[in-house]
């Protein structure tokens, strides 16, 4: 399996695959239909605390990182339903934030690769 990352305000593409919307909040100015999202994985996004503490600042990335893991690793209503949409060869994480390296879609795709088994089936 393939996992991308891309902001959501990019046009979607069928070789996006499954596209994932991993933010809490719904990108401002973006409709569902142009956002073209397969599923939405609020719950799987960083707390409205956390996000709020961390606020982009590169500085705070490995804390944030680390705070998100334990996030995550507590979230074991989430999990399950979030790695059902992780089947297929191609998923896109999308995100809104402006910040192309330090966001929770990079950490989220770090996460996966560690921790969570995925079918391809």
């Amino acid at each position: 399996m393939l996992i991308r990352i891309k902001r959501v305000y990019e046009a979607s593409d069928v070789s996006d695959g499954t596209r994932i919307l991993v933010d809490r909040l719904w990108p401002r100015g973006l409709n569902r239909e142009k956002a073209d999202i397969h599923f939405w994985a609020r719950d799987i996004a960083p707390t409205d605390e956390l996000r709020k503490w961390y606020n982009h600042e590169p500085g705070k990335w490995q804390e944030f990182r680390d705070r998100y893991f334990s996030e995550l690793n507590a979230n074991s209503e989430a999990i399950p339903e979030f790695q059902r949409h992780l089947r297929g060869h191609v998923v896109t994480l999308v995100f809104s934030s402006r910040e192309l390296k330090f966001n929770n879609a990079v950490a989220l795709k770090e996460y996966i690769g560690k921790h969570l088994q995925h079918d391809d089936s």
